[in-house]
């Protein structure tokens, strides 16, 4: 079986590199081979591409929220501690033709944790316009998406920090047995932010 023709194939050296944001960028589904992953298919006797075409997830990329203040979202994350990758506007045929909406027109800021392992897409619609979910601030027994969860260094430090953005605690913050602290509280439009703080 030959490989899709739009398929980009890079090779990075080094197992510690980010993957190059210009590979991402001009494909999102680029395929990446890794030296580990050769030796390994070698070995086996496989075919690295045709092994990895093979693998139904490669990692899982960010979570998308959208929201109706950007900049507003992106303060919010930033007193968390997440760091702006970049922002970029998102229209034309292939968006619509992804997200199945005529005429997108959307603003995003990517945003990610320190240790880069994890990010969140925040996104403005701008066309066409976002519709409020309902309730407005759903319980966190709804069905859906739960929670995003994060850990952090001081949990009562970060929860004084955020309610400066907006943010309202949905209960208190609790200790779990002697090893954590945790609390939820409402974020961005109105999704729940949960904290842990692991107990020294």
């Amino acid at each position: 079986m030959e490989p899709d023709a739009g398929a980009v194939t890079a090779r990075v050296d080094d197992l510690s590199a980010p993957i190059p944001s210009s590979l991402i960028a001009c494909c999102p589904w680029a395929r990446v081979i890794r030296p580990a992953h050769t030796a390994f298919f070698s070995a086996t006797g496989g075919s690295p591409l045709f092994m990895l075409v093979d693998m139904t997830i490669q990692r899982m990329d960010n979570v998308a929220i959208v929201v109706d203040d950007l900049d507003a979202a992106v303060a919010f994350f930033t007193e968390l501690g997440m760091e702006l990758e970049g922002k970029g506007q998102v229209e034309g045929r292939w968006a619509d033709r992804t997200v199945g909406l005529d005429g997108i027109r959307s603003e995003i800021a990517m945003m990610r944790t320190p240790d880069g392992h994890s990010k969140l897409e925040l996104t403005k619609y701008h066309t066409p316009a976002a519709s409020g979910a309902q309730p407005q601030n759903p319980p966190p027994n709804t069905l859906g998406l739960h929670r995003v969860m994060f850990a952090v260094d001081d949990i009562n430090d970060t929860v004084a920090r955020l309610r400066a953005h907006g943010a309202e605690l949905l209960g208190e913050v609790a200790q779990y047995e002697s090893i954590f602290l945790l609390c939820y509280l409402r974020g961005p439009a109105g999704i729940i932010v949960a904290l842990a703080e692991q107990i020294s």
